[in-house]
């Protein structure tokens, strides 16, 4: 009976160690996002699914950029990337906030893009997500645009995360494009000896209520991300400094709304300015404010 006794406990401390182990590489592997990197964007449409004659894909997108990292949230069941891109003269560049990334160890809770800036609130049960990272990618004023919830894989040598789900257009194609409403993003987030890469293999979708999707065409991401010395970022690490206080008042009304727990629909337009337009503003600073624009974009 001891020994039977002994051996179950070896093989249950054996596994939570195994598991502990894990969930370090996982976190080291996160965290290897953050930093200065040269950053290549490169996107192409490579299957076209139209029946008009006249259809036109979207221009193959080539493009690069300095982009910082900036962790601003580091605990055991959660890491936050903030990203700000740094374009011009580097004497003096222009600094621009970029996406957020939030890292969530098995996370139940999700807001899931439906279409026409909706997302639907979905609580999974806590066995299906066992292990998982959820990646909950955020616009630029930090309002909801995608996420969805895989493991990391360490094998081989390799450190990847991979999963499919929907998301809005991006900036690149809304400003450009009104023929389909939804991307579904097949996303793979891989670690490499210079840095890292995010793999795309994307689904441009027509969705309407009460009708199958129709895919009107598909596209490829490749983006690199390359370190490079972090003083190189130094515009972007100080302009963080300097306006971190005012995004964290942002980010805590934020959580304030997704902690609702309900369906989620937002105005594309208030006063006629996009929600970013209002907050890039230097006219919000102040927490009331802040959460007054903010709420102003939550449909009732």
């Amino acid at each position: 009976m001891k020994t039977t006794i002994a051996i179950v406990l070896g093989l249950f401390i054996t596994v939570t160690l195994n598991a502990q182990d894990k969930k370090t590489k996982d976190i080291n592997a996160i965290k290897s996002m953050c930093g200065c990197f040269e950053v290549t964007f490169n996107f192409a449409e490579t299957f076209q699914y139209s029946k008009d004659s006249l259809y036109q894909p979207s221009k193959t997108k080539e493009d690069k950029a300095l982009e910082w990292a900036q962790l601003v949230a580091d605990t055991n069941d959660k890491i936050s990337i903030q990203h700000l891109l740094q374009v011009g003269d580097p004497t003096a560049p222009h600094i621009v906030k970029h996406w957020r990334q939030d890292w969530i160890y098995e996370n139940t809770h999700f807001y899931m893009f439906t279409a026409n800036n909706t997302w639907n609130y979905e609580s999974k049960p806590a066995e299906g997500i066992k292990g998982q990272w959820t990646q909950k990618v955020f616009q630029v004023d930090d309002s909801p645009r995608y996420e969805g919830s895989a493991s990391w894989i360490h094998v081989d040598g390799k450190s990847f995360w991979e999963n499919t789900t929907d998301a809005p257009l991006p900036r690149r194609e809304y400003t450009k494009r009104n023929d389909y409403n939804v991307t579904v993003r097949g996303n793979r987030h891989e670690i490499t000896k210079d840095g890292w890469v995010h793999d795309q293999d994307n689904d441009k979708v027509i969705r309407e209520q009460g009708k199958e999707d129709i895919v009107l065409a598909k596209e490829k991401g490749y983006n690199t991300y390359v370190k490079v010395d972090d003083s190189r970022c130094k515009g972007a690490s100080d302009w963080w400094n300097q306006h971190q206080q005012k995004w964290a008042l942002v980010r805590t009304k934020w959580e304030e709304v997704y902690a609702r727990n309900t369906n989620l629909s937002l105005e594309t337009k208030v006063d006629n300015k996009a929600l970013y337009k209002h907050l890039f503003s230097e006219d919000y600073t102040q927490e009331s404010d802040i959460a007054k624009v903010i709420e102003s974009f939550v449909k009732k």
